[in-house]
């Protein structure tokens, strides 16, 4: 069964001039179908070196991925952004769920489709993890020796956050406990049921007294300058036992074993910055292969300034197109 793909121009950031864009499926391990934009510079001679890119966690590819692969392909890569399993335009059925083997292995996926594109030299293949896919472009890498570099933007730690909470403030075994106790009722009441229940997206309308973060994220997924309709964060959320095996999987137990180059990055100012900071610690600590990693912070960033650039064009395309450049040749 195929896909049912918008043929319009959804996006939210206007299309460019400089690259072609069209429509792709490829299939992953699982045989579940993803679905991708797929941008090329236009005129461009040769096979090129090709990038894919996903992100953020409950976030389409008309959002902050699509932007990104469009920007790279402008600046000479050939790039896709696409929708993870069971969410988006992309196959998967019950929606709205997450895995963190199935989705480290739609990133494998995107790099088998572009290791046989005619266009694509598949010795020089990089990928872009954003917010909740920047742990999971970590895992990808530690697997996968097709890619050759990865970076990752505003990084989170789904399996940290889930099993420790923000900033690990219920990291216990009673709070975890908890969790586990709560996710298995809601199993039972589901199963029951016939039916799955969304957790609910990014609050709204916004409590006076919300968190600054929860403001940030309100201000990019809420308003004209992030809202798509498919968006999980836009609207209904994922379901609510959907992240459940986050908590029993840490993502990035072997990432001191990645060789290939890593560019973690994160603004400065963001509330997840101490994930890409903690993590970035864990995978140089006794890694024979550090002189390909580097850690950079936006200085005044937040964590959604990294989505779209934000007020502050704070998005570093120059630093990512000379890395690209430098480690996929």
């Amino acid at each position: 069964m195929g896909l049912n793909l918008a043929q319009e121009w959804d996006k939210t950031f206007p299309k460019s001039n400089k690259v072609s864009h069209c429509k792709v499926i490829f299939c992953n391990r699982y045989g579940i179908l993803l679905a991708a934009d797929l941008y090329t510079p236009k005129h461009a001679q040769g096979k090129l070196p090709a990038i894919a890119v996903s992100g953020p966690f409950g976030a389409v590819k008309e959002q902050a991925s699509g932007l990104y692969a469009q920007t790279m392909a402008e600046r000479g890569f050939l790039a896709i952004a696409f929708d993870p399993s069971f969410t988006g335009e992309s196959g998967g059925e019950p929606r709205y769920m997450a895995s963190p083997d199935i989705n480290t292995e739609d990133f494998q996926a995107a790099v088998d489709f572009l290791s046989v594109q005619d266009k694509v030299d598949s010795e020089r293949i990089g990928i872009i993890g954003i917010c909740g896919w920047g742990g999971l472009a970590l895992n990808a890498a530690a697997i996968d020796t097709r890619i050759k570099a990865t970076v990752t933007s505003t990084m989170y730690d789904m399996s940290r956050v889930n099993a420790k909470g923000y900033f690990d403030s219920e990291d216990s075994e009673v709070a975890r406990y908890e969790k586990r106790k709560a996710l298995n009722a809601q199993r039972t009441k589901e199963y029951r049921a016939g039916t799955y229940v969304r957790g609910g997206g990014v609050v709204d309308p916004l409590p006076e007294d919300a968190p600054f973060f929860v403001k940030d994220y309100y201000e990019y997924y809420k308003t004209e300058r992030g809202y798509h309709k498919r968006s999980l964060n836009s609207n209904e959320g994922w379901n609510i036992t959907g992240c459940m095996s986050f908590l029993n999987m840490p993502i990035l137990q072997y990432s001191n074993e990645i060789r290939s180059a890593v560019l973690m990055i994160h603004g400065e100012k963001a509330h997840s910055c101490y994930f890409s900071k903690d993590a970035f610690s864990d995978m140089m600590r006794d890694n024979a292969y550090t002189d390909n990693k580097e850690l950079m912070l936006i200085p005044g960033a937040v964590h959604t300034d990294l989505y779209d650039g934000g007020e502050k064009s704070a998005i570093p395309f120059d630093k990512m197109e000379r890395f690209f450049e430098a480690n996929l040749k």
